[in-house]
């Protein structure tokens, strides 16, 4: 898979920064709780500066979420090993990126806190990042198929079910764990389902 990092802002930019005080904002007060005017004071700037950049905390919550999620797969395809034959490394990809995200600080604060800022993108409709990772992932497979690694199909609607198989690993793999199976254990499922779903 090809890197998102044209996708995640540059960190020297002063908007970056306003984004860093909202992280910390809602690492340490959850997001009902963040406001435009406290992220201001966080990051050192007037109320107008951060208003100039967006309207209300949503604009600013979805421009976060796009940078800390692409982040995510920016990190977990660092880790890939460009010798793999395309097939795992694709896997390995997603489940790494899976377990990344489980383990998101900013993510698990979410969850924990205002889980229902998360529901948009469960119920209504596909965000920045998850359209991100699919463009990703159709690539992949378009290369798998064209080296005869992975099946025929569409790789758009194999994109698309990889992803949904993925959600319910990042959100519910917690309701799974207990003494018998291990987080572990289930991402070792998680590969090899998607592993024989993609062979010839």
């Amino acid at each position: 898979m090809t890197s998102l990092r044209h996708n995640v802002p540059d960190r020297a930019e002063p908007r970056d920064g306003y984004l860093d005080a909202a992280r910390d904002c809602i690492l340490d007060v959850g997001w009902r709780r963040t406001t435009l005017t406290e992220v201001a004071r966080r990051a050192g700037v007037s109320r107008m500066t951060i208003y100039r950049t967006w309207a209300d905390m949503p604009q600013l919550l979805a421009d976060l979420m796009t940078r800390e999620w692409g982040g995510v797969v920016t990190d977990s395809l660092a880790e890939e090993d460009p010798s793999a034959p395309t097939v795992d490394r694709l896997v390995g990809d997603i489940v790494e990126t899976v377990q990344r995200l489980r383990e998101n600080e900013l993510f698990v604060r979410i969850v924990e806190l205002d889980p229902e800022l998360i529901l948009p993108y469960l119920f209504s409709r596909r965000g920045r990042s998850q359209d991100g990772i699919l463009e990703l992932t159709v690539a992949a497979l378009r290369e798998a198929q064209a080296e005869g690694a992975a099946r025929a199909g569409n790789p758009d609607a194999m994109a698309r079910a990889m992803l949904l198989a993925a959600h319910g690993f990042v959100l519910s793999a917690h309701t799974m764990v207990d003494d018998r199976v291990s987080a572990a254990d289930l991402d070792a499922e998680l590969t090899l389902a998607l592993t024989r779903s993609l062979q010839p």
